[in-house]
């Protein structure tokens, strides 16, 4: 954060008498030091990023949390009772250890790069290696700064500088064009320094690679181009217009976005993980459970482990259920002929809703009759969620929507038996490099050019071609269907990924996806516990209104920070 450290204070938490001295002159001590940038790049998507059991997936139409208290973060934001005070910890609301980290996180990290980078010259790593540890470690400042920009809008540019305990620091916040064109910048001029994934030994697997910067750029341009920063600012006051976003509309951001993207793809270095001859979509549901594939760009790596599986698993399971799916993105997936449920065509019957669905619904959702892996039985079984259900069954304190989370589980496991499962945490994909280019291609008019990114996405998810083959998808669609359509795919493509909560905002549509309740499927059973089924299917509301605030599409600066720098604007609204 913006907050000097103390100069001996740099390697936190402390665990020894660490000094800059003794650390920087030795060379495997720098090297754990840049482990230690990398090691946070995962906090906004982590499954336990708050309270250990939260973060902003269940401030969207995607899912209901498990707990309700306002103390919890994610209640906080899905209920609108983010206030600046907040930010900070102070007692009242957010602890310094959860919400706070929108800010702290970022700004501790970029301090520590730039402290690396001063101490660089006088290591004992090689020219070489020194030049490629100061690109890896701009990349993730420009990694950290990015959450910063699409949270905040423009914040200081800090540039190389390590502010130290006596430095007072009062620095104005840059202006949102200017951060844009700082980061995008940085990665141009790093890209070309950074291997390709293959030129990396499988030691260094998982570093920061050349395809990373480019993928990056694409998302940091991918949001300047869209309604939030594209001239959106929620604000009459044209100087704090300009420093939370653009000044003014200007189409031709989408042309910067497309070529961004563009770029990743013509690396030809990655491809869709692709598999529908073991099983429809199985390339879909199996690229979460490879920690080397073809498809990840950025991904923060784990040991083995029942990271997914503990907090989405249902109780039968041994999971947490933290996360549980709503009837809103449900009805999101198509069938998989590729038509939309709302189409009288699609065959969609909503006596049955869960049959002939799009297979990355069913390795998404698990659904009444699902079959999982239980631990007890030693193989997979059903698991049910209608009323009364015993265990799993639809009411407040177990499944509180008639659902639970699959997304990047393993099914041949649980948290309650079974082995690890090899992965990581998908930060940066293919899949959403080729939904960047796709919007904005067909934002430029292009929308044609834009589908061919939806059929490659289509293919893999395993919807059948149709006759012309195009995935479920009418000829001669237009730009504003197709706008919608893409919005869709990204919506169920990258589900709990980390995306949704920032999608919404910068689309300027959290104003009516995020205030209404959420939906959820209450089912009656018509058999009996022996021989369930058949069913009768109630789409309710749930028991939670989710508020969203014009204010709240920036979030506030906290408090504090305002405070100790005079020159630091607020956010509109705050």
């Amino acid at each position: 954060m913006l907050s000097a450290c103390k100069k001996d204070d740099f390697l936190e938490p402390k665990t020894s008498a660490l000094t800059e001295q003794t650390v920087f002159s030795d060379s495997t001590r720098t090297m754990a030091f840049l482990s230690r940038i990398y090691a946070d790049a995962g906090f906004s998507f982590q499954k336990l990023r708050w309270s250990n059991h939260g973060n902003t997936e269940l401030a969207t139409d995607d899912a209901e949390y498990v707990f309700s208290g306002t103390g919890q973060v994610a209640v906080q934001l899905y209920s609108g009772i983010v206030t600046p005070l907040a930010f900070m910890g102070n007692g009242t609301a957010f602890s310094t250890s959860d919400a706070s980290d929108f800010w702290v996180t970022p700004w501790a990290n970029i301090r520590r790069v730039n402290l690396l980078m001063s101490q660089l010259p006088r290591t004992p790593l090689s020219k070489k290696m020194q030049a490629r540890v100061t690109a890896e470690a701009r990349f993730l400042r420009a990694w950290y700064y990015h959450y910063l920009l699409v949270t905040f809008g423009g914040v200081p540019i800090v540039g190389d500088k390590v502010y130290g305990i006596e430095d007072v620091i009062d620095m104005p916040r840059t202006s949102y064009a200017d951060g844009i064109d700082y980061l995008t910048a940085e990665l141009d001029e790093i890209a070309p320094q950074l291997p390709i994934a293959a030129e990396y030994s499988a030691p260094d697997y998982g570093r920061v690679t050349r395809g990373a910067c480019l993928a990056l750029k694409s998302r940091i341009l991918l949001q300047a181009a869209s309604p939030l920063f594209n001239g959106g600012a929620e604000t009459s006051d044209a100087s704090l217009a300009a420093l939370v976003s653009y000044p003014s509309t200007d189409p031709s951001r989408w042309q910067k976005a497309a070529d961004a993207a563009k770029a990743v793809i013509d690396l030809g270095t990655y491809s869709l993980n692709e598999d529908n001859v073991t099983k429809p979509g199985y390339g879909f549901y199996s690229v979460f459970l490879r920690r080397v594939n073809s498809e990840y760009i950025f991904a923060y790596h784990r040991p083995a482990n029942k990271d997914m599986e503990l907090y989405y698993n249902p109780s039968t399971r041994g999971g947490n259920k933290y996360s549980m799916p709503t009837q809103n993105i449900v009805d999101a997936f198509p069938m998989r002929n590729g038509k939309a449920i709302t189409d009288p065509t699609s065959g969609y019957n909503a006596a049955n809703p869960y049959v002939g669905r799009d297979p990355r619904f069913n390795y998404t959702i698990i659904y009444n009759g699902s079959s999982y892996y239980l631990s007890s039985a030693g193989r997979a079984a059903p698991v049910y969620t209608y009323e009364g259900a015993p265990t799993d069954g639809f009411d407040v304190t177990t499944s509180a929507t008639g659902y639970y989370g699959r997304k990047m589980c393993d099914s041949t496991t649980s948290q309650g038996g079974g082995s690890n499962t090899e992965r990581s945490w998908p930060l940066i994909r293919l899949a959403e490099v080729k939904l960047n280019y796709a919007e904005a291609l067909n934002e430029l008019g292009r929308t044609e050019d834009a589908m061919a990114q939806i059929f490659d996405i289509r293919r893999r998810a395993g919807i059948t071609p149709g006759s012309p083959a195009r995935y479920g998808i009418k000829s001669g669609i237009s730009q504003s269907e197709a706008r919608e359509l893409i919005r869709n795919e990204r919506h169920i493509e990258l589900a709990y990924e980390d995306h949704r909560w920032n999608d919404i905002r910068r689309w300027k549509t959290a104003m009516v996806i995020s205030n209404a309740y959420n939906n959820r499927m209450r089912i009656t059973n018509r058999g009996t516990t022996a021989a369930p089924g058949p069913y009768t299917y109630n789409v309710v509301p749930t028991i939670r209104r989710h508020n969203f605030r014009p204010e709240m599409y920036l979030l506030p600066i906290p408090d504090a920070e305002i405070r100790k720098v005079p020159q630091m604007r607020q956010n509109p609204g705050w």
